[in-house]
């Protein structure tokens, strides 16, 4: 699966208003500006967004967009998952019936192994983490983990 600009502009964009989560709403034109992305792309980002009620629109002077959850609640997989439609390196693993070998296929284990890992490790993520300073971030995630040269 490769993810495209659609899920990296949106995680992006809600990266930056989960990093201003306390300052209000934060306009769509500022954020475009800070992260070298069209203002067109990132309001067509934000429908899906909205309806899924992940970030909520203020009207007026001092309007803009903001998180409508708490950063510590949004995971950069629902993200990814909203935007991509779905997280799934083959479409068997979702659907099974489109493909006649479903049942009988070597790899489609493999996919789906990788595929659960993948969703996993990114519903692992939320905003908050991703707004924290990298050491931190990478101590969390290392923690309860067994390193692969520690012996038993």
């Amino acid at each position: 699966m490769r993810l495209s600009t659609r899920s990296r502009y949106a995680t992006r964009m809600m990266i930056e208003l989960a990093g201003r989560y306390d300052d209000g709403p934060v306009q769509i034109g500022g954020i475009a500006a800070r992260q070298g992305i069209s203002v067109k792309y990132l309001e067509q980002l934000i429908i899906p967004l909205k309806k899924a009620n992940y970030v909520k629109s203020v009207r007026g002077r001092n309007g803009g967009h903001m998180l409508a959850k708490p950063p510590e609640e949004i995971t950069v997989g629902e993200i990814v998952e909203l935007l991509e439609g779905g997280i799934n390196l083959s479409e068997c693993i979702e659907n099974p019936e489109i493909c006649d070998r479903s049942g009988t296929c070597l790899t489609r284990g493999i996919w789906e192994t990788a595929t659960g890992a993948m969703s996993r490790e990114l519903n692992a993520i939320t905003l908050a983490d991703m707004i924290k300073p990298k050491d931190r971030e990478l101590n969390r995630r290392s923690k309860g983990r067994k390193k692969s040269f520690q012996k038993k």
